[in-house]
């Protein structure tokens, strides 16, 4: 048998004496591809019927090789991916068996104490009506807070957020520095701020608002600066050519780009803050916490539960205007400029309105000696504290903490998946997924410390408790973030599995579950991020962590205590947003 190259000298010289033309083999590298190009192939071209033959042989064996090696690379390339998979999924299980293991989960002794929640839920309603009268007044205070300190930390973080973006002109030392006490603020949850706001500012709302604040002030500006550095800023170089200064050019050329992005985050930070202030009332902060607590500590059930009524339908009305004026800011629905004007003239009307509502800061009880020992104590850690290997050591109730944050996030995603499918319209009846929708937002609407507070008389102090809180409350937003991402999919597959007669899980199974990965997976570390911070004050109810060591240090001005557990906080917070980011960039690539 002849190679290729042996029949392609052989046929160009048999063509060239037969003037049938001559024949171009085309060869790859390795030799296993092959065509014949003959050009002027005359009547002759019978002689050389043999070596085409032979040719016409040959490059059918190359191609079928060629397809065998082809198919060979694929299956060993879905093998090697299917490998990465399991090994991923396996080392995810793992961990989270280690965080069960680690915080103690018993699903038998909550199995066995059930009755003990079946009894507060039925004590819970119906609630008591007659006790609506003396929840205004502190649930006005709520959102007086929620309202006044959403805006002042939107509206700052607008100005902070271009000096901490790396494409805006900035001095390099000041930018760091300023994105390290961002990242320093963003590691405390709004309680931990509003408990060290009333040592400064004495008890009541303008803690909370300040609390508020702050929190609002850092979340924000690391999400606007962010938004900053994806664009191309060639209208804002193209201003400052001009003559512009910088702070005109960001306002002409770069705040019209975010705007959209920026009112959405301002809108959702406004619902996440409401329910925040809720509880601000537990340190002394003002709002409806401080009743809450109350009325759950004389076990007054019936009158938690008309509490818990007030703040849903609160929620809802938050949640129906952020996604009237969401679509609105997004442009997907159109109204008039004379309407438009209106609705800015409101909010800036209602933010007047609580800001001046908020009470005066008592200073009463605010000394230079008090925030002397304040700031010497932060400023020198417990070093052997900070250090410590035991049980009662920094690393160990840290090491707590995240277990609690990652079982919590588990076994909340677990249970927010079906919820988020049962909950789409497009999946299901819009009835069936409407009752779904109000379930999620009822769950969303309750403070987690109640659940806190609700879990510990089923399961006890400990770890645990923390796990079921913090489960029930990642339902709520994972719930609503899954459901978003399910929307927001192309289904025109899944319509024509549904055309084809396939039943509702195959069609998820295959038409949808593949788009979601890096929604899902983006969704459930965002809050993981957001449970390390609330797992750092359920130690406040009880349920372990770091956060009731810290609460009891701060409340025994043992600022030495409290600045050890800060730092290692930050530290903590800061490693876990690496990871996290660096998890985000494989899921997405």
């Amino acid at each position: 048998m002849l190679d290729l190259e042996t029949l392609h000298k052989r046929l160009n010289a048999r063509a060239q004496l037969t003037g049938a033309g001559e024949g171009v083999l085309l060869l790859d590298a390795d030799g296993r591809d092959a065509q014949l190009l003959l050009q002027d192939v005359h009547a002759e071209h019978a002689l050389i019927a043999p070596e085409l033959a032979e040719l016409h042989l040959l490059v059918d064996r190359a191609v079928g090789l060629e397809i065998m090696h082809k198919l060979g690379d694929v299956v060993v390339a879905v093998l090697d991916a299917v490998q990465r998979a399991l090994a991923r999924a396996l080392g995810v299980l793992a961990l989270f068996v280690l965080a069960f293991w680690l915080t103690g989960c018993d699903p038998a002794v909550f199995w066995a104490r059930r009755a003990h929640l079946r009894d507060i839920v039925s004590q819970l309603f119906p609630p008591d009506w007659s006790y609506l009268s003396a929840i205004v007044a502190p649930l006005l205070a709520t959102l007086r807070m929620s309202v006044t300190g959403t805006a002042l930390g939107v509206l700052l973080a607008l100005i902070l957020a271009p000096l901490c973006a790396a494409n805006l002109p900035c001095p390099a030392p000041v930018r760091r520095i300023l994105r390290f006490l961002v990242q320093v603020l963003r590691s405390f949850p709004a309680l931990i701020l509003a408990l060290l706001a009333t040592f400064l500012f004495g008890l009541g709302t303008f803690s909370g608002t300040v609390a508020i604040t702050l929190f609002t002030l850092a979340v924000m500006t690391r999400m606007t600066y962010e938004d900053i550095e994806t664009l191309t800023l060639a209208p804002y170089r193209a201003l400052c050519a001009m003559g512009a200064s910088p702070a005109r050019a960001y306002a002409r050329a770069v705040v019209p780009e975010i705007a959209s992005g920026y009112l959405t985050n301002a809108l959702y930070l406004l619902e996440t803050n409401v329910r925040h202030s809720a509880i601000l009332g537990y340190v002394g902060a003002g709002g409806i916490g401080l009743l809450l607590n109350e009325k759950i500590s004389w076990r007054e059930y019936g009158r938690v539960g008309a509490i818990l009524v007030c703040l849903f339908v609160t929620v809802c009305c938050i949640e129906w205007l952020s996604h009237v004026l969401g679509r609105i800011i997004r442009g997907e629905r159109s109204i008039p400029r004379g309407a438009r004007r209106m609705i800015w003239a409101a909010v800036l009307v209602c933010v007047v309105v609580c800001t001046a509502g908020i009470e005066a800061p008592d200073l009463a009880h605010t000394s230079k000696s008090v925030l002397a020992a304040m700031g010497t104590g932060l400023l020198h850690p417990d070093w052997s504290f900070f250090f410590g290997t035991g049980k009662d050591g920094l690393g160990w109730l840290l090491l707590e903490t995240v277990g609690i944050a990652l079982a919590g996030t588990g076994l909340g995603a677990l249970l927010a998946l079906p919820l988020a499918f049962l909950s789409t319209p497009k999946l299901l009846p819009r009835p069936v997924a409407l009752l779904f929708r109000v379930l999620i937002v009822a769950i969303r609407s309750v403070p987690f410390l109640i659940y806190g507070l609700i879990f510990i008389r089923v399961s006890g102090p400990g770890a645990f408790t923390g796990v079921l809180t913090l489960a029930v409350c990642s339902i709520g937003l994972l719930s609503k973030r899954f459901t978003e991402a399910i929307e927001s999919l192309d289904f025109r597959a899944y319509d024509a599995l549904r055309a084809m007669g396939v039943s509702l899980l195959p069609r998820i199974r295959y038409a949808v579950l593949p788009q979601l990965g890096p929604a899902f997976s983006s969704a459930v570390l965002y809050r993981f991020d957001v449970n390390i911070r609330e797992a750092s004050v359920l130690g406040l109810v009880g349920a372990g962590g770091i956060g009731a060591p810290l609460i009891f240090a701060m409340n025994q001005y043992a600022w030495n205590d409290v600045s050890a557990i800060f730092l290692g906080f930050v530290l903590l917070v800061w490693l876990i947003d690496v990871g996290s980011a660096r998890l985000l960039s494989l899921i997405h690539i």
